[in-house]
């Protein structure tokens, strides 16, 4: 599981994906679950780190999801039109 941290902006975005990148490429599961749990402090790039998480997991043949995104995160994802590429998971 990838674990995000409790403030993800634009200044956390560049380390923040790395680190979850990192993550996800030794994940040895088939869906890889970023948990948004801690989050409190986010701009829309969160988003764009989510996102991208779902992009290479999806290259490297995984399936993604997010659990416990923040309601106010999961509007803005809905706002922008791709609430449905970060389902939410258990």
């Amino acid at each position: 599981m990838l674990v995000l941290p409790s403030t993800l902006t634009q200044r956390e975005a560049t380390a923040c994906l790395h680190m979850l990148i990192q993550g996800l490429r030794s994940q040895p599961d088939v869906v890889v679950v970023a948990d948004a749990t801690a989050l409190t402090s986010f701009d829309s790039s969160a988003l764009a780190v989510l996102l991208e998480c779902r992009r290479q997991a999806n290259a490297s043949g995984k399936s993604f999801g997010v659990r416990q995104l923040h309601p106010r995160l999961r509007d803005l994802a809905a706002l922008y039109g791709v609430g449905e590429l970060l389902p939410a998971t258990p």
